[in-house]
């Protein structure tokens, strides 16, 4: 085999970062430049019709750019940090192997560890999660996830306030095990699965909260509304892991009388800057990540000029 004849070497990029920092557009640039191909790694963009709450790329600005687990569940579906990750890594395999560059995009804390990292899920035990499920029907979420925090602050804090399913697994994984929740994931020192190089945008608050903002204003004009309407009639319920992303829990509630819409938007807004601190902080504790200024003006010529 000659020289011009040897295969390329393949090493994936991931792009990672708060909400409305820039990921799709850095990721489809990328794309064009390195011969790749997006992999999504936003939890919420797996499901099927949840376009404008997760400001989905539509396919016309996917620019002929590939990509891969986007849609592939309905909103009936309880999600599954385990079937992503198989899911993903087949994906990610499949396209190396035609030589085509994966990029992942998405800033979904735990969904980037379990592809980046070699994390085999704890078991389960049913009759420990059930114990937890009887307290929190007893409790509720609030005072369930108090009680998360007084037993690892490190998982309450990535952990939404209002995710009963995550809050009672990690209490289910604490008691199993006697370790914190965070114990069982894979320590951030090691290389990253396939040698990813991860790149992270970096944004500042004076920056970042106008954008969320506008986004925000944006899903209520361009019908956000009526996408969970017509959700609800596919299945969608405010205690179902799709009901409860950001924008679509308060839609429900909106629609269930018990905010205006006005207070939804509002709300939308402050629940996406209270989840973008909990993505800098787990972000931030990744010494693997090279940052961007996610303002820049060239960021494309800095991303792949911070490339090997």
């Amino acid at each position: 085999m000659t020289a011009s004849a040897q295969p390329r070497h393949i090493t994936p990029v991931a792009v990672v970062g708060p909400t409305a920092s820039g990921k799709s557009a850095l990721g489809i640039s990328l794309a064009h430049a390195l011969d790749g191909e997006i992999v999504n790694v936003d939890s919420m963009q797996l499901y099927r019709g949840m376009d404008i709450g997760t400001a989905k790329l539509p396919v016309e600005e996917r620019e002929g750019i590939p990509h891969h687990l986007l849609d592939i569940w309905p909103v009936t579906v309880t999600a599954s940090v385990a079937e992503y990750q198989s899911l993903a890594v087949s994906a990610v395999e499949e396209i190396m192997s035609r030589e085509k560059v994966p990029i992942l995009v998405g800033g979904s804390m735990l969904y980037v560890q379990s592809l980046l990292d070699a994390w085999s899920f704890p078991p389960t035990d049913p009759s420990i999660r059930a114990r937890w499920e009887a307290e929190l029907a007893e409790v509720g979420i609030d005072a369930l996830h108090a009680r998360l925090a007084t037993l690892d602050p490190g998982a309450a804090a990535v952990i939404e306030d209002k995710d009963p399913r995550r809050t009672v697994r990690a209490l289910e994984v604490i008691e199993l095990t006697g370790q914190p929740f965070q114990a069982s994931q894979p320590p951030r020192d090691a290389p990253p699965r396939w040698g990813t190089r991860i790149l992270g945008l970096r944004t500042s608050p004076e920056w970042l909260n106008p954008r969320i903002a506008r986004r925000t204003e944006q899903m209520f004009s361009q019908g956000l509304v009526d996408e969970v309407k017509h959700l609800v009639g596919q299945g969608l319920r405010a205690d179902s892991t799709a009901g409860r992303a950001i924008g679509y829990a308060q839609v429900l509630d909106y629609l269930a009388g018990g905010l205006s819409v006005d207070e939804a938007q509002q709300s939308t807004e402050r629940g996406t800057r209270r989840y973008v601190r909990r993505q800098r902080s787990w972000f931030n504790r990744d010494g693997r990540i090279t940052w961007l200024p996610a303002d820049a003006p060239d960021l494309r010529h800095l991303a792949l000029h911070s490339l090997p």
